[in-house]
């Protein structure tokens, strides 16, 4: 009866190690405010009110641990991420968003809780292609506070979005 019972619990213990129930935590963001004086600058900085939200970012993150920023290749969204990053010590990570959420960054973040600073046009796109569904549609033009945030447990996947002002 023993080693039926150490048998039971030894399978029992091998089988719930193979089914993973570690949490992989995105939050995405459209980069703040940008400098509109010129039309014609397609990589403009933050304007003085966007500075102020690349901070007001960074208290958003305070408590909360990241193991990871990326961000597309550009002065606004480098600009709003970092003060996370470096209130984090963290590298932030330039990302295509014409390859986002491919098998090498979900590998690279699987289990991990990471910040992803995008675009209007990207950021709901981001999260589209990580929920496996077109749900939500590109962001405002005037919109730099929504805050997506996206959880995935097993085959399970969770979205919301709150404002963040």
């Amino acid at each position: 009866m023993k080693k039926f019972l150490l048998l039971f619990v030894f399978a029992f213990a091998f089988l719930t190690s193979c089914t993973s129930n570690e949490t992989t935590t995105y939050y995405l963001i459209r980069h703040a405010e940008k400098d509109r004086t010129n039309g014609t600058n397609r990589n403009p900085n933050l304007n003085k009110k966007g500075q102020e939200r690349a901070k007001k970012w960074a208290d958003h993150f305070k408590n909360i641990h990241l193991d990871a920023i990326y961000s597309t290749n550009y002065n606004r969204t480098l600009q709003t991420a970092t003060p996370t990053a470096e209130s984090k010590n963290l590298e932030i990570i330039k990302y295509n968003p014409r390859k986002m959420y491919d098998s090498i960054f979900q590998q690279e973040t699987k289990g991990k809780t990471v910040l992803v600073v995008g675009h209007s046009n990207t950021t709901p796109a981001f999260v589209n292609k990580i929920l496996g569904e077109k749900k939500y549609k590109d962001i405002d033009d005037n919109d730099n506070a929504s805050l997506y945030t996206v959880t995935i447990t097993g085959d399970k996947k969770n979205c919301n979005i709150i404002k963040v002002d």
